[in-house]
């Protein structure tokens, strides 16, 4: 089983949580509030129950998130996105943590949905992991690995802007050969790291490129001007542009 081919070249709107600004993220609620959007594509958050990798499968971002309210496991998920009102909707799925590869990838066989899906995680293990015993899953390489964003820190701006701009020159060279030893598929990257030369560069060694996290816009926009393969939005009516 493979997944499917790609039928047009528009931008492809994907909802972040499903439709994080319009209902809580990672909820069916907000699942059918990116849908209602025309997104067509719905990237949700999978995190073991406990640190260790045990328990279920939930839909969250953190543990804190998890703590929080009561998640939908990732089997109840699934089988959500069976209903036919998702048809032609596509899933990114973001692990959050390693360890739980081979459930994730089970659960996705058992409701046949392994066509439809692009996993992404930050961890090379995982991606290592998932294209030995898997490939015929579709594989994202998510970066930066960030818990605060140290932009917003006096302390460490300077540094980061420094380690940002040495990114943004090695990444299209490094993510291309990634993707020509065919190790990922696409990336899934912070806004900030993007530029024209590093769609350019994913393109042309056959990958795809995924902005987050995007919610205004004009910088939808901008990155569409780049060439990125898709945008990822906490609102999906930034999409259809002003009325």
């Amino acid at each position: 089983m493979t997944r499917r081919p790609r039928e047009r070249k528009a931008l492809r709107r994907v909802g972040h949580k499903g439709a994080g600004h319009i209902a809580p993220g990672n909820t069916f609620g907000s699942f059918a509030a990116a849908l209602e959007g025309g997104v067509d594509m719905i990237e949700f958050d999978i995190l073991p129950e406990h640190a260790d990798g045990t328990g279920d499968l939930l839909l969250a971002h953190d543990w804190e998130d998890a703590a929080g309210r009561t998640p939908h496991t990732l089997d109840e998920g699934l089988a959500h996105f069976t209903d036919a009102a998702y048809d032609g909707v596509e899933l990114l799925l973001d692990l959050k943590t390693g360890g739980y590869e081979e459930r994730v990838v089970a659960a996705l066989h058992e409701h046949r949905l392994c066509d439809r899906v692009l996993i992404s995680t930050t961890e090379d293990a995982s991606l290592e992991l998932l294209r030995r015993r898997h490939p015929q899953i579709a594989l994202s390489w998510s970066l930066p690995r960030l818990r605060r964003n140290p932009l917003r820190n006096p302390f460490t701006v300077l540094p980061a802007v420094a380690v940002l701009t040495y990114v943004r020159s090695a990444l299209p060279g490094v993510a291309a050969n990634r993707i020509r030893r065919g190790e990922i598929d696409a990336l899934t990257v912070h806004w900030r790291l993007i530029t024209a030369r590093l769609a350019e560069a994913i393109g042309r060694a056959g990958g795809e490129l995924y902005a987050w996290t995007v919610d205004d816009l004009e910088r939808i926009e901008s990155l569409e001007l780049m060439g990125v393969t898709g945008v990822i939005s906490n609102d999906p009516g930034l999409f259809t542009g002003p009325a």
